[in-house]
């Protein structure tokens, strides 16, 4: 019985030094989990307030939020009202500015309404798509093409237009629509586009001629989609996404990316003394990630040519990158006022306000 009870007492004693050195390894492992638990949550209990174009983005600040912790509301406005409430107020109404035209953010650049902010990640985003200073940065692309109604083309034997310059022959005069550049983002950019391409002289020219064939510019963006499927026209100027794709194939009309495509990035700015300028720099780092920007190609419906930053994929819509037209920046919100003023001199009473 003796020998049995030292038995015991032995193996009692290895088990609890066994049990204590089990302890005393797991500590660290539970501490490296909780320092890198609260590291990913660094900005538990604060808001980032975002003015966004559309509240489809909330997948991609829902995976922010669970890396960092921080909440995020929204709040949806045009670029234009943007500006002139910052203005008016005297103060930034938000912390990040997510998406819209250019010539908007330019313009608040230059009132001095923008925190600039030259984020790690954007190393190898081209310069085309960034501010050399940090002012803003492009979350993607915005091409246009043309949507075509073949059926209407067919009936009057008409051929696809290919080319710019199709879309200017008399054959197809009253047949084309596009929006009113002063209102569309998108389509001032074909026109600024279409002036880097040609050369002002020979640009205006070839507006007056493409004037010749559009009966009138519609005040909203989606018409020229709508109104072409509908078969009012036969052939509009459009962002081209994969929703086009989708409409097109639907409705059995055809997408063509012509000779020229015009672009502007979609801009993404930090407001200048915002309550959460740290969590906004934070929110752009994640933006330029491969995670957030497959999240952002699948949410816009972009080709992978529409990606900022290089490598991650999108969708496989065709678009050509050699075809996109240089564009100069620089100029693109400066002449925004003379180019809009001399478009409408040819427009006349077709531009719809």
């Amino acid at each position: 019985m003796k020998k049995i009870s030292k038995i015991m007492a032995i193996i009692l004693m290895f088990t609890a030094v066994l049990t204590a050195c089990g302890k005393k390894d797991d500590a660290p492992a539970s501490n490296a989990k909780n320092e890198t638990k609260t590291e990913a949550k660094a900005f538990e209990g604060k808001t980032l307030n975002v003015v966004a174009t559309s509240d489809k983005y909330v997948g991609l600040f829902d995976k922010f939020t669970e890396q960092t912790g921080a909440k995020v509301e929204f709040l949806s406005m045009s670029s234009g009202e943007v500006i002139s409430r910052t203005k008016a107020e005297g103060k930034p109404m938000a912390d990040l500015w997510f998406g819209g035209g250019l010539d908007a953010f330019l313009a608040a650049d230059a009132d001095g309404l923008l925190e600039h902010y030259v984020s790690d990640n954007s190393k190898e985003v081209d310069p085309a798509y960034k501010d050399e200073n940090g002012a803003w940065i492009a979350k993607g692309l915005t091409v246009a093409g043309f949507l075509v109604n073949n059926k209407i083309l067919e009936e009057k034997g008409l051929d696809l237009p290919m080319t710019w310059d199709d879309l200017a022959k008399p054959e197809y005069k009253g047949l084309v629509i596009m929006s009113n550049p002063a209102v569309s983002g998108t389509n001032y950019a074909v026109v600024k586009g279409l002036l880097d391409a040609k050369g002002e002289e020979a640009g205006w020219e070839y507006l007056k001629a493409l004037n010749e064939n559009i009966e009138f510019y519609s005040k909203r963006g989606k018409d020229p989609q709508e109104k072409t499927v509908q078969g009012e026209f036969a052939i509009g100027i459009i962002p081209v996404d994969n929703g086009a794709f989708e409409v097109a194939k639907d409705n059995g009309l055809t997408v063509v990316y012509p000779d020229m495509i015009p672009w502007v990035p979609e801009g993404v700015a930090i407001f200048k003394d915002s309550e959460n300028v740290d969590v906004a720099k934070a929110f752009v780092d994640f933006m330029l990630t491969p995670e957030a920007q497959a999240i952002i190609a699948e949410v816009d419906g972009k080709d992978s040519a529409q990606i900022v930053v290089p490598g991650v994929e999108g969708l496989s819509l065709g678009l050509p990158k050699d075809k996109l037209i240089k564009e100069d920046l620089t100029t693109f919100g400066s002449m925004r006022e003379e180019v809009l003023n001399k478009f409408k001199e040819i427009a006349r009473d077709k531009a719809e306000q």
